[in-house]
C-alpha cells in the first residue's frame, strides 16, 4: 500500500478509524497518503493525515470539492473508500418515513464521491474504489426496508460502475458486512453476544486488500464478511 493515497469518507466513524489505522500500519511508512472526509468534525487525525471535516457528501459541489482537496494536498489520488453512510430501523408503516435519508446518507454520498474521484482514478495505475454494502440487503427483515433498499442500491452502483470501468485500471468492488461490533451497535442491543459479530479491524483488512494492486483481478464483487460464527 505504500506509495498511494487514499481518501476515506466517513472516516472518523468506527469502521473509518479502524481502516485509518489498518491502512497507516500497511502503508509501512511515510509513503502512504491518507485523507479523511466526514461530516464530522471528528477527533484529531495522526501526523501527515488530511482532515477534511463539515463535509456533505450528500451534495455534489461539496463532495467535488472535498475531492479537490485531496488532489490540492496529494497531487493524486488512488484509492476512494466510501463508508460514509447511515442506518435505520424502522417499519413500512412509521410516521416519518426514513427511505430518503437512507439513500442519500448510504446510495447519494457514494456516487457524488465516486463522481467527483473518478477523472483522478482513471490515471492511476491501480485505481480503486471500495464500497460498504451489507448483508442484510440480501434479505431484509422487519424494520429494514429503508435501510436494506439504500444498500441494495450501493450494491448496484457498484455493479454497474465496475463494469462502465472495465476498459480502465479501475476496480470497483463492495464488502456485505454483518452487524458490525461498534459502541452504538453494543448500546442498541445489551443482550446480543458481539462474539457473532463482524469486528472492525476484521473487516478493515478486508477492505484494504480490496484497495491493494494485488485485488487487480477483482470487479464488481460484492464480498460477504459476516463474521466467524
Amino acid at each position: 500500500m505504500s506509495e498511494r493515497v487514499i481518501a476515506i469518507t466517513g472516516g472518523h466513524g468506527t469502521l473509518g478509524q479502524a481502516v485509518l489505522s489498518a491502512a497507516r500500519d500497511a502503508g509501512g511508512g511515510a509513503g502512504l497518503k491518507i485523507a479523511v472526509i466526514d461530516h464530522a468534525m471528528g477527533n484529531p487525525v495522526p501526523q501527515g493525515v488530511l482532515a477534511l471535516g463539515g463535509v456533505d457528501l450528500t451534495d455534489p459541489k461539496q463532495a467535488e470539492a472535498a475531492i479537490t482537496g485531496v488532489i490540492s494536498r496529494f497531487g493524486r489520488l488512488d484509492v476512494l473508500l466510501n463508508i460514509a453512510g447511515g442506518f435505520v430501523w424502522q417499519t413500512t408503516d412509521d410516521a416519518a418515513p426514513a427511505w430518503d435519508r437512507m439513500h442519500a446518507l448510504n446510495v447519494a454520498t457514494a456516487l457524488n464521491a465516486s463522481r467527483a474521484a473518478l477523472p483522478y482514478l482513471r490515471v492511476s495505475d491501480e485505481g480503486r474504489i471500495i464500497n460498504i454494502g451489507s448483508a442484510a440487503a440480501l434479505k431484509p427483515g422487519a424494520g429494514m426496508g429503508a435501510y436494506g433498499a439504500a444498500k441494495a442500491g450501493v450494491h448496484a452502483l457498484t455493479q454497474a460502475l465496475a463494469d462502465e470501468l472495465k476498459s480502465t485500471r479501475v476496480t470497483v468492488n463492495a464488502v456485505l458486512p454483518s452487524i458490525i461490533d461498534t459502541p452504538a451497535n453494543r448500546k442498541d442491543m445489551p443482550n446480543a453476544d458481539p462474539a457473532a459479530w463482524v469486528a472492525p479491524a476484521d473487516l478493515a483488512a478486508v477492505i484494504l486488500f480490496l484497495a491493494s494492486p494485488e485485488s487487480r483481478a477483482m470487479t464488481g464483487a460484492l464480498v460477504p464478511v459476516t463474521g466467524r460464527v
